[in-house]
């Protein structure tokens, strides 16, 4: 088990390298979100003109990808899944104000309710450490609705993070409250829940699937979840003969991540949404990726996570020097 893990584990750090070095050196064209708004004549002509931005940034072996795009595309107009109401230029201009949008960078949302973990996942992101100077304010209590701006502090990344603040209730149609947020503006959302989904994250999920912008639903402090199966496992440190841990530990985490996974299925069907795949990390265990330390045993899904969202952004926008 141990030295599969290490194959595992060395393999995502090549690749996540790869990615990242590829998009280091790359040109990085518009938001194809964006530039479909701007284009449209209506919600209908955005879902098409979207798809045609994807695909036209597609390289050659991303082909099939872009015409699988371009029949989901064609799926969701048929059943309505289309913006209700597109942003005006004026709309899209205060957004971007509202955030520093910055052409030429990547703009990364992580959205959720006060004590999902954002401001640690945004810092381990980052390579930072909560008590590290630039640092996000971990555990403070979030007592303002507005967007926390974080660039990566190496130069070398074009990333900026935000933290959107949650609300469990909306007091608006969720296409309203997702356009007056501005959430358009970003190349993707992650979606950071705790135990339920609240009516943001749904109209977060449901209206980035109508504007085409990636998604990624994630579950933090996989490991502090674990440590709470495990004690209501019976585990006790004081009693455990160095023949304990490892096999409660390996059952603690099988049922915690089975448990998420099914929790996630049944609140996207609750929410009308189709299933899609769900991240579960510790914050503590990406921060020894990002910060290229040795790698924590307690990896799940931070590789899955890191490599998924730094290719689709390539795939969105990094054109190779050199090209239109």
């Amino acid at each position: 088990m141990g030295q599969v893990l290490a194959v595992v584990t060395i393999a995502g750090v090549v690749v996540l390298k790869a990615v990242l070095d590829s998009i280091r050196a790359s040109n990085i064209t518009k938001n194809p979100t964006l530039l479909a708004i701007d284009k449209a004549e209506g919600p209908e002509d955005f879902v098409k003109k979207a798809t045609q931005e994807v695909a036209d940034k597609a390289t050659v072996d991303k082909a099939r990808a872009a015409d699988a795009a371009r029949q989901e595309a064609e799926e969701r107009l048929r059943n309505g899944v289309q913006p209700v109401v597109l942003p005006t230029p004026e709309e899209v201009e205060t957004a971007k104000a509202k955030v520093d949008y910055q052409e030429g960078i990547f703009h990364f949302a992580v959205a959720g309710i006060a004590g999902t973990g954002k401001s640690s996942l945004i810092n381990a992101f980052r390579g930072l450490r909560n008590n590290e100077r630039g640092a996000a304010g971990a555990g403070v209590v979030e007592t303002t609705c507005k967007i926390g701006r974080y660039p990566d502090p190496n130069s070398d990344n074009p990333f900026v993070w935000y933290d959107i603040p949650g609300a469990g209730t909306l007091s608006q149609p969720d296409w309203l409250y997702f356009n007056n947020q501005g959430l358009f503006v970003f190349d993707c959302i992650i979606v950071l829940f705790d135990n339920r989904f609240t009516q943001t994250d749904a109209a977060i999920l449901a209206n980035c699937r109508r504007f085409q912008i990636p998604t990624y639903i994630v579950r933090s402090k996989a490991d502090s979840h674990i440590r709470n199966v495990l004690n209501d496992m019976g585990y006790d440190p004081d009693e455990d003969d160095g023949t304990q841990y490892q096999p409660m530990y390996v059952r603690a985490r099988e049922q915690f991540v089975t448990a998420t996974r099914a929790t996630v299925q049944r609140n996207l069907q609750d929410a009308n949404l189709p299933d899609q795949k769900v991240y579960i990390v510790s914050s503590r265990s990406l921060l020894t990726i990002t910060k290229g330390r040795k790698l924590s045993p307690e990896i799940i899904d931070e590789f899955d996570l890191m490599e998924d969202l730094l290719e689709e952004a390539r795939s969105r926008r990094c054109r190779s020097v050199g090209t239109a």
